[in-house]
């Protein structure tokens, strides 16, 4: 009997080292050097990369093979800006009013899977109701298909400010709400915002620096912190180990996010000369949101789609973010990847990497932003990122090649997640 069940334990171990799966790819993207590497195999094993070997291997009779050899191979894509929760459209405004969390909840997972389906594997959501956040522990769960969602639950903003949930509103809805709800007046207000966020199982905190576009407030880019505020938000985040994030389109927001400890600048429009020297000296991540911008000053000009306060704004601050983008990254500004998806459509993020290029950076730099340079941010810089043994299994693969035509990231061919296919 003894005997016996050493036998059978033996055999469970032997066919679980057995089994491996074999990823042969036509080309591999070597995205830390920008190198395109031919007849490449990687070998899994459960949710990791075990090794990358030379040409076609399919390892034993036991071991799984997937034949990626007619398409390019690249890490799972990493967006650092999206809103998970909405979809923007004219209706946007009204559904505050008539859509329960219930609600929510089942369209942000229809666009968790299509985001996921385009070949970004992991994103970071900054900002909606909260929703966001038992998404994400659903994705994580297993529950339903999504990119590993890395989210800041609710934004912090001012009083009136761009985040400020009742902006719009009547005298009779508009209340008083407060650190709970995400607005805040003082640096005690600030820290009590952040553990609140904290104890609903954010990971990310995200600031509203400047008036924004899309909220139904006058002023589109002044500042709506003071530094004393901001430092004192930036300072409890790193005490609770959460990245901070700061939307910003007005540069004097934009500094004082930069010298209260901001860690990355969301959009960046109007950022001055002086505030790229600031952010490259601090280290500070410029995230650009060039679809954002293209898709507001767009939508704008449809009559009816935009409340006439937000259109107004739309027009003025949409159509300088590439060129402003443009001249960060000459700057030498470091740049991250991100769209704020969700401001247009959920799942064509990858036009993005198109207007990065189109403003001058080179494929695999916008590249190594979405992948390696997110990976760090978000402090997962041994596990994403890159197709390196130990690191995590988030494959995509693509037809053709995206150094040469950026434009095939969107049409992504294959998914992996954690070593899951969900497309094939």
């Amino acid at each position: 009997m003894k005997y016996t069940i050493t036998l059978l334990l033996f055999c469970i171990g032997f066919t679980s080292l057995a089994q491996k799966t074999y990823v042969q790819c036509g080309q591999l993207l070597e995205v830390s050097s920008g190198k395109m590497l031919k007849e490449k195999t990687l070998v899994l094993e459960g949710n990791r990369i075990l090794e990358l070997l030379d040409g076609y291997q399919q390892g034993a009779a036991a071991d799984s093979v997937l034949d990626l050899r007619a398409l390019t191979v690249l890490p799972g894509l990493i967006d650092m800006h999206v809103h998970i929760e909405s979809e923007f459209s004219p209706t946007t405004y009204i559904k505050r009013f008539t859509m329960n969390p219930a609600d929510v909840a089942f369209e942000s997972a229809v666009y968790a899977r299509r985001t996921l389906m385009a070949g970004f594997t992991t994103v970071r959501d900054l900002g909606g109701s909260g929703v966001n956040i038992a998404l994400s522990k659903a994705i994580s769960d297993g529950r339903t298909p999504g990119p590993r969602l890395f989210t800041a639950g609710k934004a912090i903003a001012t009083t009136g400010g761009h985040a400020d949930p009742t902006n719009g509103r009547s005298m009779e809805l508009m209340g008083d709400p407060g650190p709970a709800e995400g607005v805040v007046n003082s640096p005690e207000d600030g820290r009590k915002a952040v553990r609140q966020r904290y104890k609903e199982g954010a990971d990310v905190i995200k600031i509203t620096a400047t008036g924004g576009v899309l909220s139904v407030a006058k002023n589109g880019q002044n500042p709506q912190f003071t530094v004393e505020e901001i430092r004192a938000i930036t300072e409890t985040a790193k005490d609770y180990g959460m990245l901070t994030a700061a939307h910003a389109h007005g540069d004097e927001g934009m500094r004082r996010a930069i010298e209260g400890g901001i860690q990355t600048i969301e959009h960046g429009t109007l950022m001055s000369e002086s505030t790229m020297e600031l952010m490259k000296e601090e280290g500070v991540y410029m995230v650009p949101t060039i679809s954002a911008g293209k898709e507001a000053a767009k939508n704008a000009e449809i009559p009816g789609f935009f409340p006439p306060v937000v259109a107004q704004k739309a027009r003025e601050i949409g159509p300088q973010i590439q060129n402003t983008f443009a001249r960060a990254y000459k700057k030498g500004v470091p740049i991250a990847f991100g769209t704020d998806a969700g401001v247009f459509p959920h799942g064509t993020n990858a036009q993005e990497f198109e207007y990065m290029v189109e403003a001058g950076m080179p494929a695999d730099e916008a590249l190594r932003a979405a992948t390696i340079t997110n990976a760090n941010l978000l402090g997962m810089g041994e596990e994403l990122g890159q197709l390196k043994a130990g690191f995590l299994a988030d494959i995509i693969a693509v037809q053709g090649d995206p150094l040469k035509d950026v434009s095939v990231l969107k049409s992504v061919r294959f998914v992996m997640k954690d070593g899951k296919v969900y497309k094939q």
